[in-house]
Formats: C-alpha cells, structure tokens, sequence
C-alpha cells in the first residue's frame, strides 16, 4: 500500500508543479507580448508624427491677414527637438508637437522659427502675418 500512496502523491505533486509552471509560462509569454506590441505602437504612432530626427512638421499663422492691434495664433509643431527658438522672439519656448502662442504685430512681419537637437543640428521655418490697416 505505501508504494502505491507515494506514487499516487508523486504524481499528484508533479501535476501541481506542472500546473504552476504553465500558468507562469503563459502569463510571462503573454507579458512580453504586450510589451511587444506597445513599443510596435509607440513606434508607429512616433513614425506618424514626423519619427524620431529633427523636423518642424508645421509652422503657421492663423489667421494670417489680421488688422492692426487684432491677434493672431502663430503655432508650431517640432519633433526631435532639444530647444526651440523664434525671431524675433515673443516669448521663450519649448519643444512641442503642438503649441500655439497669440501675437499682435503693429506691421507685416516674418516670423522665423529654429529648432535644435541635442547633438547641434538645426532645422528652420519662417511664417509671415500681414498687417492691414
């Protein structure tokens, strides 16, 4: 009988063990998918706004005809940026993919916006608002 009840309780601690290990397989398995697929994500959503290199996606005014002493919107979009720079200045900026900053020009002006990454490079666009009086 004792050969008997140790096989049995051999076996029956092996199946647990087997058990155990199997649900902690597939949760790490499961883990590591969906680290997977949410750096696969983040890359594309990172590809779809402008990727990881320096680059002004957008730079405008809006409107862009505006009268004396009315405001206007100068917005601008930057990827890969360490610091954003504009001429002539308004007020110090920040790299963003979004941002909007209001302005009232007395006269037609050319606005030139620089963005630096942190190895030097630079990249530029310019935006004009025309004044009418």
């Amino acid at each position: 009988m004792l050969p008997f009840v140790t096989v049995v309780l051999v076996a029956a601690v092996a199946y647990d063990g087997w058990v155990f290990y199997s649900r902690w397989s597939y949760a790490r398995q499961s883990e590591r998918a969906r680290q997977e697929k949410e750096a696969a994500n983040a890359q594309k959503t990172l590809d779809m706004v402008g990727g990881s290199g320096l680059r002004i996606l957008s730079f405008y005014a809006t409107p862009g005809i505006i009268h004396a002493g009315e405001l206007t919107s100068l917005c601008y979009s930057v990827t890969g940026a360490q610091s954003v720079r504009m001429e002539p200045a308004i007020q110090p900026l920040h790299p963003a993919l979004s941002h909007c900053l209001q302005v009232s020009p007395t006269k037609t002006t050319e606005y030139k916006l620089t963005a630096q990454d942190d190895a030097g490079h630079t990249t530029s666009s310019n935006a004009t608002i025309q004044v009418t009086r």
